[in-house]
């Protein structure tokens, strides 16, 4: 669904107007933008009150989210509006155009900020976005279905955003080429299990570990090296799934071989030397005869 605003938001198409990506992106293409003043608090409400209803198409099992796109400071108080939305377990993702005001979108948007708030200089530079805005939103719904399956027990139950049964705070740190360290804050109420679920951003199957509520914290390892990964935290219980939390980060790549020497030169002998690369357990070696012309 899509709805525009200035003083007075606007209904484009509500969630059940179109059933295909082809009338979804026509939809795009006919779409008139619309000028004016930047009431983003009056705009969330709408969202809220008209397009997040089951007669607009609102699914009560599916995932709320929200994408709000901006090029100016709100007029009026988006905050307030915004802590409705995100009180009722719907997720907001902010993207700031131009003369947005970042702390705004960052006091609108949903943790973790890294994930859910986004900002460029102008409305061309939107494109650059694409890719990894899809890659996270895929993921948040990804989540949503581990937490479906989180075992019988709890398959039918609704998800509980409260404090009383989510954890908080996740620190990821200690980041190495091949391994990360997670930790959190338990919630009021210690869960069953936590499932940890990580992946790459860029597509892979998702692994999971399973850990007993009593723990908060986890190593990661044999991970890919220079590779982003996303990561859930899903606190489990007996009769409910609390509210995930999620995470990203990069692992580093692998250290090189510096300062290459050649010596002890023959007519069909050299002799190499280098620096060498920290944790390599093995080098390979090529050379080949420079093309002709080349330098020897």
């Amino acid at each position: 669904g899509l709805s525009q605003y200035s003083s007075d938001p606007r209904t484009e198409w509500d969630l059940s107007a179109y059933s295909t990506r082809e009338q979804v992106l026509e939809a795009v293409r006919n779409l008139r933008y619309k000028g004016g003043n930047t009431f983003t608090g009056l705009a969330l409400t709408h969202v809220l009150e008209q397009n997040l209803k089951p007669d607009a198409g609102a699914r009560l099992e599916a995932e709320k989210l929200v994408i709000l796109l901006t090029d100016g400071k709100s007029q009026d108080d988006a905050n307030l509006a915004a802590q409705t939305l995100k009180n009722l377990g719907i997720e907001i993702f902010a993207i700031g155009v131009k003369n947005a005001d970042e702390a705004e979108l960052r006091q609108v948007a949903s943790e973790p900020l890294e994930l859910t708030v986004y900002n460029v200089l102008d409305f061309p530079l939107l494109g650059s976005l694409v890719g990894k805005l899809t890659r996270v939103l895929c993921a948040r719904i990804k989540e949503r279905s581990h937490k479906e399956t989180a075992g019988s027990a709890v398959k039918d139950t609704p998800v509980n955003t409260g404090p009383q049964l989510s954890p908080t705070d996740l620190k990821i740190s200690a980041v190495t080429s091949k391994s990360m360290h997670l930790a959190w804050s338990p919630p009021l109420r210690p869960p069953k299990k936590y499932r940890v679920v990580y992946y790459p951003s860029k597509g892979g199957t998702p692994k999971e570990v399973v850990l007993e509520g009593a723990v908060s914290s986890l190593q990661l390892s044999n991970l890919t090296s220079h590779t982003e990964y996303l990561v859930s935290v899903i606190p489990v219980y007996d009769t409910a799934v609390g509210d995930g939390l999620r995470g990203v980060t990069s692992t580093l790549p692998l250290s090189s071989p510096r300062s290459l020497r050649v010596s002890e030169l023959s007519h069909n002998s050299l002799r190499l030397s280098w620096k060498a690369a920290q944790g390599a357990t093995h080098y390979l070696v090529l050379c080949s005869a420079a093309p002709d012309g080349a330098e020897d």
